[in-house]
């Protein structure tokens, strides 16, 4: 049998019981001991069925803390378009040429941002794209004529949901150096989010169950009631 590491056997808490969300943060927290910035992240098990249209659970939330990572933003525009995306900030910037970069295998970008009129062209990269999540939807915002804000969003702390085949909803909330409350806050958000874009077809209990963990560290479950759910 192998034997469990030195950071493992130093976690603390009881990860069998069901913490406040203020219990479960703290923990998480505490446990987060690796050498660098560990990324604290959300699991939302919904009481849906992805496989059916009218359970599908998508959206895009700002999280009132951020994200505590820099955003490297793609933007698909031309012209004065392009250059209100340069402006707000975003690392990558073209129309044509760019998408041919990123048929070619460019994915140096966390987010891709394009203008309604680029569309045709964006069409191409459904098989790029689409499988890492990152194909531009009007639905979140990142098919807009309004690029400059959207790059603005992307890097302020929007974040971008969407639930699993398992019913799963997976999310970053912050970093482990941010303080109890500015977690606290993008949890409410996040779960705050996940309750305005419930679909009609969910049925029975919508929020099941909730856990949140850090990048090396355990997982703590989370009191669904603690969060007004």
């Amino acid at each position: 049998m192998a034997k469990q590491p030195k950071r493992m056997k130093a976690w603390t808490g009881d990860r069998n019981a069901v913490h406040t969300v203020e219990e479960a943060v703290k923990l998480v927290k505490a446990n987060a001991t690796a050498k660098f910035d560990e990324s604290i992240e959300i699991a939302v098990n919904l009481g849906v069925d992805p496989r059916h249209a009218d359970q599908q659970v998508r959206g895009v939330v700002s999280l009132p803390s951020g994200t505590g990572r820099d955003v490297r933003v793609a933007v698909i525009a031309k012209d004065a378009k392009a250059e209100e995306a340069k402006a707000a900030g975003a690392e990558v910037v073209g129309a044509e040429d760019l998408v041919e970069r990123i048929q070619g295998g460019f994915m140096d970008f966390d987010r891709v941002i394009a203008t309604p009129d680029m569309m045709a062209l964006v069409g191409r990269l459904g098989k790029v794209l689409g499988p890492r999540g990152l194909m531009p939807n009007p639905r979140v915002g990142t098919v807009t004529p309004n690029v400059g804000q959207a790059v603005k969003d992307a890097k302020g702390g929007a974040i971008e949901f969407r639930v699993e085949k398992a019913g799963i909803v997976h999310a970053g909330i912050g970093k482990a150096s941010f303080t109890e409350e500015a977690l606290l806050i993008n949890v409410r958000a996040l779960v705050d989010a996940l309750n305005k874009a419930k679909p009609s077809g969910a049925k029975g209990t919508y929020v099941k169950r909730i856990s949140v963990s850090s990048t090396m560290g355990p997982g703590f479950k989370v009191d669904t009631g603690s969060i007004g759910v």
